[in-house]
């Protein structure tokens, strides 16, 4: 299970998560001449060798359509024509790429340029929900709960060195506002509160090294997700049946069974999500483990459940009818 909505950073993820959302340093400046345009580069963060979008924006007036265009990277011509986005290779983590773009139009020459430097962060969305013992994937994002992001800095010096990422400053920014009791140097970790049903909340971060050469971040965007209760099989063997979540309907194997509740997705922030089992809409007994088995003779069905709670937040159900035997009879949930 993965958090949705989550940008290519997460790339490291996740999302993961979770793909590794890049930074950059930027240095933009203005031609000679006073250029009449603007450079933008697209991701604002690229990944190190990857490909970036280099487009155009007129200033002033410039007629951008009836104008030619050249574009070197550290010198070095990569395309010449009409005035277009153009792709860009990005070049390994630490690297300074110097990009300038000259724009000619009505015998003017117009030129800017600015450089880049890409570094790598993955932001790894944790989320403080449940999940079964040994679960091998992620819970998502808990509705009434919280969420654990960290940065993984990558920097490294034009040389190829590594910087310490506890060395390195953080600045974060929740919906908007920044959240200066979370920032600061070595501060790699935010705590927050995952958003409202149906809503969602951006999160950003702002890495640089304590002199300001290097600068980047990532970003991206959380929205809380509605929890599940699986039903698994306990066998006396071969342990619980994770491989298979009982659904619809399930035939006792034998005398008695033991179901087994897997709570996904509740948030853990206040303690263990409650588990209470019904049998035939009564009360059972409390926790993740029902045992059953038939009382008296013949055959029948049953309706349990199972609901989970945090609070009154949040709350999952998960509904199973249990056959048995040839005729009707009574059922007992132990």
């Amino acid at each position: 299970m993965t958090a949705r909505k989550v940008s290519s950073f997460v790339l490291a993820v996740l999302l993961a998560a979770a793909p590794a959302v890049a930074v950059a340093q930027f240095n933009l400046g203005l031609g000679t001449n006073g250029s009449p345009f603007s450079l933008a580069l697209s991701p604002d963060y690229p990944t190190p060798n990857s490909s970036a979008t280099l487009s155009f924006v007129s200033a002033s007036g410039l007629d951008l359509s009836n104008a030619t265009l050249s574009v070197t990277v550290n010198g070095v011509s990569v395309y010449q024509g009409s005035v277009q986005t153009i792709p860009i290779a990005i070049g390994a983590p630490g690297v300074l790429m110097t990009i300038t773009a000259t724009i000619k139009s009505n015998g003017s020459s117009y030129t800017q340029s600015l450089t880049v430097r890409p570094e790598d962060v993955a932001l790894v969305v944790e989320p403080v929900s449940s999940a079964p013992p040994l679960y091998p994937g992620r819970p998502l994002v808990p509705v009434g709960g919280n969420v654990r992001i960290v940065a993984v800095a990558n920097f490294r010096t034009g040389h190829g060195a590594a910087i310490d990422p506890s060395q390195l400053s953080y600045s974060w920014t929740m919906d908007g506002v920044q959240l200066a009791n979370f920032s600061g140097i070595g501060k790699d970790v935010l705590m927050a509160a995952a958003p409202l049903e149906y809503r969602s909340r951006s999160v950003s971060v702002t890495i640089q090294t304590q002199d300001g050469s290097l600068t980047g971040g990532g970003s991206l965007t959380l929205q809380s997700e509605q929890p599940t209760i699986l039903l698994y099989a306990d066998d006396p063997l071969l342990g619980i049946r994770f491989d298979h979540a009982l659904t619809g309907s399930y035939t006792l194997p034998g005398a008695e069974s033991t179901l087994y509740a897997g709570a996904y997705s509740l948030a853990t922030n206040a303690g263990t999500p409650s588990l209470e089992w019904y049998v035939n809409n009564t009360p059972a007994q409390t926790g993740p483990l029902l045992t059953v088995r038939p009382a008296g003779q013949g055959a029948g069905s049953a309706n349990i459940s199972v609901t989970g709670s945090v609070g009154s937040y949040t709350t999952a159900v998960s509904n199973l009818s249990v056959l048995f035997g040839t005729t009707t009879s009574s059922f007992l949930g132990l």
